[in-house]
């Protein structure tokens, strides 16, 4: 590994090796650094985490099944009603513990103002839970 001279007679090409002492360096230095931090990456935290099961909750609330067909007839339960009957009916449920669900079924071309006038005898009556049963296949 000769560098260049001053003498002119013996002219040599450009120097085509590649110095990797500076390389080497680094990767020493790299290699101290994980020797060090490997060990504290290793240390962790004890904690004492609760037990799951994927077992389903066979528990469920009572609820009320309500429909509201096109024509205008309400059905409780698959027994038809009258709209004039609703407000003690729904009282009556809203006495229970715990209190059941509203679940409304409305036929698709069912006035909107006649599901307007159940919900809002059924919160009048002081029953909270109300939701819409709807079909997602369609």
């Amino acid at each position: 590994m000769a560098f260049g001279s001053f003498d002119s007679r013996h002219h040599q090409g450009p120097m085509a090796e590649i110095n990797v002492v500076p390389l080497v360096d680094l990767m020493l230095v790299l290699l101290v650094v994980f020797i060090i931090t490997a060990p504290l990456l290793t240390n962790s935290v004890k904690i004492d985490l609760p037990k799951a099961t994927s077992n389903p909750n066979i528990t469920k609330p009572d609820h009320i099944e309500f429909a509201i067909r096109e024509d205008g007839n309400l059905f409780w339960s698959g027994e038809k009603v009258d709209a004039s009957s609703l407000p003690a009916r729904f009282a009556l449920e809203s006495k229970k513990q715990p209190q059941p669900e509203l679940h409304i079924r409305a036929d698709r071309m069912a006035h909107y103002e006649l599901v307007a006038q159940v919900m809002s005898a059924a919160a009048k009556s002081g029953l909270t839970r109300i939701g819409f049963v709807t079909d997602p296949s369609q």
